[in-house]
């Protein structure tokens, strides 16, 4: 594993303005939730030395090779397998109660786009699994379309992919599924989705997309753990704390938006409730109301950043 680390080009997205934004961390303790190549971490380190990191990945994999290029870094950093949303837990058995900082880069890593085995792209013919952790004892995307419902599965597709064609597609994937071909791989629903989807001329983005999106964020349960680690992280916070986050597509964004929005007090009961009942309390301050995205040179440079999105925020004394 170690022999290959050198040959991993890793361009971690929107450096700068996260080791900006961090500055307040900078003698405390950050928690990157997302370690993957250790990118975001590398830069923190290297800017603010007096800083301790706690580097969490759900993927083991990531998590050796990381371990591999930062071992120059290694006396500043705590290594856990985890996934993101149980910062509260690993924190808590670290016997750490306050964070100075915490970021989190929801975007699949490029290890795990451009692997032949893990099934997140239908750039190659792998099976379908789309499982972050391939130890994670749950249902696979094969697993999905193979005991779901057509509703059950049209309305997946729809929800995280916001794919309008998903019960075209759903039922054609029934239909296969019936006739005792039902969809192992990358490339039969690759195949099946084009056939599905009528293709515009000049798109760029490939019929597949979406529904590949939904079945990647319905396998590992993205969106249902993201708000709850935005309530738990922004609890974790000492006052002054940044918790900055990196989305990568409108569904996750819009979690981090309104769970930000509320975190900092805005009410979000029907304009005719005369007395607040949804409980906001203002405990964070908002460092930025519209979202930070790439430079036009970063997103030259990293074609993979164009659709990332930067929200930070910082706690208020409790």
């Amino acid at each position: 594993m170690g022999s290959r680390t050198p040959e991993i080009r890793h361009i971690p997205v929107l450096r700068d303005e996260i080791v900006t934004l961090l500055e307040p961390a900078k003698n405390g303790i950050i928690v990157d939730c997302t370690l993957g190549f250790g990118g975001h971490t590398r830069a923190v380190l290297e800017r603010y030395p007096n800083a301790k990191v706690v580097a969490i990945d759900q993927d083991p994999a990531a998590l050796e090779i990381a371990k591999d290029r930062l071992i120059d870094l290694s006396k500043g950093i705590t290594f856990i397998h985890s996934n993101f949303s149980d910062i509260k837990t690993v924190l808590s058995e670290l016997e750490i109660f306050g964070a100075e900082g915490i970021i989190a880069d929801l975007g699949v890593s490029s290890m795990q786009l451009d692997s032949e085995e893990r099934g997140f792209s239908f750039r190659f013919d792998a099976p379908l699994d789309m499982r972050m952790d391939f130890s994670a004892d749950v249902p696979t995307a094969a697993d999905l379309l193979a005991n779901l419902e057509e509703t059950e599965i049209a309305n997946l597709i729809y929800k995280y992919g916001e794919e309008r064609h998903s019960r075209k597609i759903a039922r054609r994937i029934v239909r296969e599924r019936e006739a005792g071909r039902p969809m192992k791989t990358t490339k039969q629903l690759a195949e099946l989705v084009a056939r599905a989807v009528p293709r515009r001329k000049h798109q760029s983005i490939d019929p597949a997309t979406k529904t590949f999106q939904a079945l990647r964020i319905k396998v590992n349960n993205e969106l249902d753990i993201l708000e709850r680690f935005l309530i738990d992280s922004s609890n974790l916070l000492v006052a002054g704390g940044v918790l900055a986050v990196i989305t990568f597509h409108s569904l996750e964004d819009r979690i981090v938006k309104n769970t930000f929005q509320r975190l900092a007090g805005k009410c979000i009961c029907p304009p005719k409730i005369p007395v607040c009942a949804c409980g906001a309390k203002k405990t964070i301050d908002l460092i930025n109301r519209k979202p930070i995205a790439p430079t036009e040179a970063e997103q030259l440079e990293n074609p993979r950043s164009r659709s990332a999105k930067l929200r930070a925020v910082t706690k208020l004394e409790n």
